[in-house]
């Protein structure tokens, strides 16, 4: 039990503990470091120091977005380009027409949040740059709309061109995530019961912003359904009165009872007898070798009241 309170506490806080591979690290800080220094050395052309710091933070942020999470909705050029232009303007437009600064600041941030939304481009560094227009100081005020061009566009420019560059040697993080090469879709599961309408409704029933992509999502679903897929259980562990589900989906979905036997100790010479008692081929009888049936069978089952629920790794109901 420590050891799940301790996976409580770390969902809890939000610890994420999806394995990456060193070499998916290493990309990602390489690529932030080109990306920010070429960055720096663009904005120090056309604001002064306290105005460049605010704007690279904001970009720093999008580094962080393009680089380690090439792939997410949030990460991706429309949110990126849009994201900041639309929170620069907005931004400029409340510093010029808002004279306290503090509501002016208030006003950018919110309002760059909704038009993101409408426009479907949130990019969370939008926020930032919105933010800078406001409190950029002087230099950054004396831009006025200006400010949308130089920097943030040509930073903008600068950073998604890098994340082309960067991402491009690398099958399996290219960006957009549309060039990503994706991995063939299993015959097994190229059938699931997964759509597009699907998991647009799911989505809508969220009504949340997920950032993680509907490409993505399906990528998950066949590797999670593949490996289940090929997992069986042992000849060893069919005995005698149990249930089996073959553990597929829809029509195909089937359970099968052991009612006998032969008792040899060679699995593929051990005979079975089974009635399948639920999903298809209901109330058919058959023989296979132990072999067989393990290969057919995915796990066990029992019912309880007019369900079948899966055993659990331990052998209890």
């Amino acid at each position: 039990m420590p050891q799940d309170r301790l996976q409580a506490a770390l969902k809890l806080v939000g610890l994420e503990l999806s394995p990456v591979s060193h070499a998916e690290r290493v990309v990602s800080t390489l690529g932030g470091f080109v990306g920010i220094y070429a960055i720096i050395i663009i904005s120090a052309r056309f604001v002064d120091a306290q105005g460049a710091a605010l704007i690279v933070a904001s970009m720093g942020a999008s580094a962080v977005l393009l680089f380690a999470v090439p792939h997410g909705p949030l990460s991706q050029p429309w949110p990126l380009v849009g994201g900041h232009l639309i929170s620069a303007l907005v931004g400029v437009s409340c510093a010029k027409l808002i004279p306290h600064s503090a509501l002016a600041a208030a006003a950018a941030v919110s309002l760059a949040i909704g038009a993101m939304h409408y426009l479907r481009c949130i990019h969370p560094p939008g926020g930032a740059t919105a933010l800078s227009a406001v409190v950029g100081g002087a230099g950054v005020q004396a831009l006025g709309y200006q400010y949308v061009l130089t920097p943030v566009l040509l930073n903008v420019a600068v950073i998604l061109s890098v994340a082309l560059v960067v991402n491009a040697p690398f099958a399996w993080r290219r960006y957009p995530a549309s060039l990503k090469r994706m991995r063939p879709t299993d015959e097994r599961t190229a059938k699931g019961p997964i759509s597009h309408e699907n998991l647009v409704y799911a989505l809508s029933e969220v009504d949340s912003f997920i950032d993680v992509s509907e490409q993505d999502l399906l990528v998950i679903y066949d590797l999670a359904t593949q490996r289940s897929l090929e997992a069986h259980i042992g000849p060893d562990a069919i005995k005698l009165g149990h249930c089996y589900s073959n553990g597929k989906y829809g029509p195909e979905w089937s359970v099968r009872q052991v009612i006998d036997a032969s008792g040899s100790h060679d699995a593929s010479r051990d005979m079975v007898i089974f009635k399948v008692i639920a999903g298809d081929g209901r109330y058919a009888t058959g023989v296979s070798t132990r072999a067989e049936f393990s290969r057919w069978a995915r796990y066990e089952v029992y019912r309880e009241d007019e369900n079948w629920r899966k055993v659990d790794d331990s052998g209890r109901a």
